[in-house]
């Protein structure tokens, strides 16, 4: 079996899979104060009630957009399964061709979504990703990575609509019932969903039109995309475990081991 690990800045989303199969999958909070025993001791105790034996984990893969927490998980798979993960790092073959100002400055999840899109969905091809914050990937229809766009994130954006007010509540991020709101929760509600649903639908037809291409697929992932996908009729497909499987494809890539 393979672990799989996707470290953001909100969450770290694990895998394991056996083979092709995905056994388990599960997201923690990623704290960067966290030691690698309590990660570890965290990762063993979810596996055993979910009756995955940690010690048929052979081998691993993480990608990271939190350099500090980079040994930290390196070290905990070393410690508690005993096995040294590959790295998302210049070096490890991809297969993706960038084709932007600075490659380097492209983040290990925006690559791994490219990966793991261009394989699952074929090309050309947009990738949204509701995470942290909200990406656009492009890609060409050779399947090369031609830029992007980089958006505020759902939550952080409520986050700091309530931070910055003295009187607004923390709501559940949910459709309300109607655009017209009649309360300070469901306003809110309406800002945010309906709001967040107009910005993507706006970029994606603006990415179409550069691409002179219509009907280009639009594939979404992360945390808040079927929120997103139910009010507008521009995302193609919703897929929630794409990260994930882009890293198994890149395992699988970049090593023998399975």
């Amino acid at each position: 079996m393979i672990l799989c690990l996707d470290v953001g800045n909100t969450n770290i989303k694990y895998a394991v899979f056996d083979g092709n199969e995905l056994v388990i999958s599960f997201r923690v909070a990623t704290e960067v104060k966290k030691t690698s025993d309590e990660y570890g001791g965290q990762l063993l105790t979810i596996l055993s009630n979910n009756g995955v034996d940690h010690g048929d984990i052979k081998g691993g893969i993480i990608s990271s957009v939190v350099p500090q927490l980079d040994y930290t998980l390196e070290r905990m798979c070393s410690t508690y399964l005993g096995i040294k993960p590959l790295t998302l790092a210049p070096g490890l073959k991809t297969g993706l061709n960038l084709k932007v100002d600075n490659a380097r400055e492209v983040g290990a999840d925006r690559v791994v979504n490219n990966v793991a899109g261009l394989k699952k969905y074929g090309a050309p091809l947009i990738i949204i990703d509701f995470g942290t914050a909200t990406t656009f990937n492009v890609l060409d229809k050779k399947g090369e990575f031609i830029g992007g766009v980089i958006a505020p994130g759902i939550k952080g954006s409520l986050d700091s609509l309530v931070n910055g007010t003295a009187k607004l509540p923390r709501v559940e991020i949910e459709r309300p019932a109607s655009v017209i709101a009649k309360n300070t929760v469901t306003n809110m509600q309406a800002g945010i969903v309906f709001g967040f649903a107009g910005l993507v639908g706006y970029i994606v037809k603006k990415i179409k039109k550069e691409l002179k291409d219509p009907d280009v697929k639009t594939v979404a992932t992360g945390g808040f995309s079927e929120v997103i996908a139910k009010e507008i009729d521009c995302i193609d497909h919703v897929d929630k475990l794409l990260t994930l499987d882009g890293l198994k494809y890149l395992y699988d890539m970049n090593s023998t081991e399975l």
